[in-house]
């Protein structure tokens, strides 16, 4: 089996197995951590699908000693890894405030079932 085709398989295995918990699991802290695996599981896909070899990172380089030929190189485009980076970025930060949210939910009921959540009996602060 190609490389590339069995890392492909084993991303999507984990995507599927983020989103199975996230659908299954009455936890709340759960299913932060399946989101996060499937998130985690789809950047790496796109990691894997923007790989090629042969490509050259668009970095300037050196000066070239005088005399020399330079051999142009094909360079990696730079925006899809700046899209990455960015979904990375907005990933963390929205993991951050759901684990913010479920300390607060926390106070209420410390068992973090889904189930025993309903809207009526929280106040403004999180309070019963």
């Amino acid at each position: 089996m190609d490389p590339f085709r069995l890392l492909e398989l084993l991303i999507l295995v984990a995507v599927l197995v983020g989103f199975v918990g996230l659908l299954l699991r009455r936890n709340l802290f759960l299913k932060v951590l399946a989101m996060d695996v499937m998130g985690s599981a789809v950047v790496a896909l796109f990691v894997l699908v923007a790989a090629r070899a042969g490509l050259r990172s668009p970095i300037l380089p050196a000066p070239l000693a005088p005399g020399a030929v330079a051999v142009p190189l094909p360079m990696a485009d730079p925006i899809p890894q700046a899209v990455i980076l960015t979904a990375i970025v907005i990933g963390l930060s929205i993991q951050a405030l759901l684990l913010v949210v479920i300390t607060r939910l926390a106070r209420v009921d410390p068992s973090l079932d889904l189930a025993s959540f309903d809207g009526s009996r929280l106040d403004a602060g999180g309070r019963r």
